[in-house]
């Protein structure tokens, strides 16, 4: 056990207003991904209100969506995101979201039991947008291991392409 456990950040900037008949097909699956991530192996946590809504949680504007949750390790997230129904949805992004040229997804080892702030999150973006992958803030296809392993300074690759792009 390495006392630490991933943290993911993902954002997204809608096309169309939350309520409007192009994310249809995305609010419709909203209930049935997340379930998938609660109930797939190694999840720990994701952000939402007290009503179980992560959509209204809106810090860096009314058109954008910010997803964050805490897993087991990077097997785990891997999993879930590359080989399970959230799939098909990810496939079906550019629908739904503006294209952005800069980093949209972050990774990033916190402390077992550490539940991050949007604040750090953000942060740990911003870092990764302005230094690359690094031991602090890194990606699917540059990844690092726990902190205070042996495999800790060498990033890795999980070989896995983004079915969104």
């Amino acid at each position: 056990m390495s006392g630490y456990e991933l943290a993911q950040l993902n954002i997204a900037t809608l096309k169309e207003p939350l309520d409007s008949p192009l994310l249809g097909d995305f609010v419709a699956n909203l209930d049935r991904i997340n379930a998938l991530a609660e109930s797939s192996a190694g999840f720990v946590w994701r952000l939402q209100t007290s009503e179980g809504d992560a959509t209204a949680l809106r810090p860096l504007g009314d058109d954008t969506l910010v997803n964050m949750s805490v897993w087991k390790d990077v097997a785990s997230l891997r999993n879930y995101v590359y080989r399970s129904a959230h799939t098909e949805v990810m496939r079906r992004r550019k629908e739904w979201f503006e294209h952005t040229s800069s980093a949209f997804v972050v990774l990033w080892w916190v402390p077992e039991g550490h539940r991050p702030s949007i604040q750090e999150a953000l942060a740990k973006l911003e870092l990764l947008r302005s230094e690359g992958p690094s031991e602090e803030a890194f990606t699917f296809r540059q990844a690092y291991a726990p902190p205070g392993t042996r495999e800790a300074r060498k990033p890795f690759d999980i070989g896995d392409e983004c079915p969104a792009l």
